[in-house]
């Protein structure tokens, strides 16, 4: 068997293609899976391509992109699957997906973990918004063999256009990587944060709590990111991620937040960060929105939260009590393992390529 991955992103460089693709490489490896990993954006790309200015460097990487996904069309006879992560082209209409699939006969295995349908405008992809063509994700449910969706919302909305939609949460390989844990009794409470440019103004909306918390207790809040928050907390710290030091960055936290608003689009958000915490043995306080409910098991492994006087209860008892952290963090662990582990949806995973 051979399989095309098609994927937006350099290997390595993107959360959701890392996690949603490149982790379950191995697993081909050992069942003799013969794969190829056909990026869209170029290392040089990507490296500006959510900076100011760089315009031609941006432009001529987009251009490079569309002729490589040209030039791919040509290899499709000898692949048994097509597998796309969120799309071929970043830009325009699905011409590549309806190529493999209507042309070349493909078995497309479509996979997204974000709401990808909604408009969602940053003040980085801002130029490009108007060209998105945010409505062929339908499109390319309807055409695909399969389609793997991060959680039960995804899900639901695939399962409009395509019966053979399959719940595939975001998964950590608990066993390898996420195979530590955090010692809760420390001389100082570190609260954080881990993401990207385009959910930071999210920690926007626990700013107020955490300025309340700040004139009553003293903590540390870690914010690891690609870039730095604008926040008014005296106790903000940034982190600059690496890929390579992730686990251990992470580790530096006594508790993890995940503040979300009550929107659509945030509905298909995954719940990965709060999964990344709990599976080092550290509590993950969120907003209660979408998956996160589901994710994080209520006063057992963290807390979800509705309103800002939950927050500030939440994280304040947690500040003031290690064994009660000690104990949640145990109990996220094992809730990560048995729910949201590498191992557990690997069957899940090999099953996408099957008949």
């Amino acid at each position: 068997m051979k399989v095309l991955f098609v994927v937006p992103y350099p290997e390595g460089q993107a959360a959701s293609q890392r996690y949603r693709v490149e982790q379950w490489l191995p697993l081909l490896q050992e069942q003799d899976i013969k794969y190829r990993l056909a990026p869209f954006w170029s290392q040089s790309a990507w490296n500006v391509l959510y900076k100011p200015q760089h315009t031609w460097r941006k432009i001529t990487g987009l251009l490079t992109g569309f002729m490589n996904r040209m030039l791919l069309l040509r290899h499709l006879p000898v692949y048994d699957f097509v597998f796309v992560h969120r799309e071929a082209t970043p830009l325009g209409p699905p011409w590549f997906e309806w190529v493999a699939a209507k042309v070349f006969r493909k078995r497309i295995i479509f996979d997204f973990d974000d709401a990808i349908w909604l408009p969602n405008t940053t003040a980085e992809n801002r130029w490009a918004a108007k060209l998105k063509w945010h409505h062929k994700t339908a499109q390319i449910c309807r055409w695909s063999y399969k389609v793997s969706c991060g959680n039960g919302y995804l899900r639901n909305y695939a399962l409009k256009y395509n019966a053979a939609a399959v719940l595939l949460p975001s998964v950590l390989d608990t066993e390898h990587r996420y195979n530590e844990h955090k010692e809760q009794h420390t001389q100082e409470v570190v609260m954080g944060w881990i993401g990207s440019h385009s959910t930071l103004p999210y920690l926007q909306l626990v700013e107020p709590v955490l300025q309340r918390l700040e004139r009553k207790y003293s903590f540390r809040l870690l914010v690891i990111a690609d870039k730095a928050p604008q926040l008014q907390l005296r106790s903000l710290e940034f982190k600059a991620w690496q890929r390579e030091t992730e686990v251990q960055d992470l580790l530096q936290l006594n508790i993890g937040l995940m503040p979300l608003p009550d929107t659509e689009w945030a509905k298909g958000k995954c719940a990965f960060k709060a999964l990344q915490y709990m599976a080092l043995g550290i509590p993950a306080v969120v907003s209660g929105v979408g998956a996160n409910i589901e994710a994080v098991a209520n006063g057992c492994t963290g807390y979800p939260c509705a309103t800002e006087q939950e927050w500030y209860e939440r994280l304040e008892a947690l500040l003031l009590k290690p064994e009660l952290r000690t104990s949640m963090g145990a109990e996220g662990q094992v809730w990560v393992r048995k729910h949201y582990s590498l191992q557990a949806h690997s069957q899940t995973f090999l099953s996408l390529f099957s008949s």
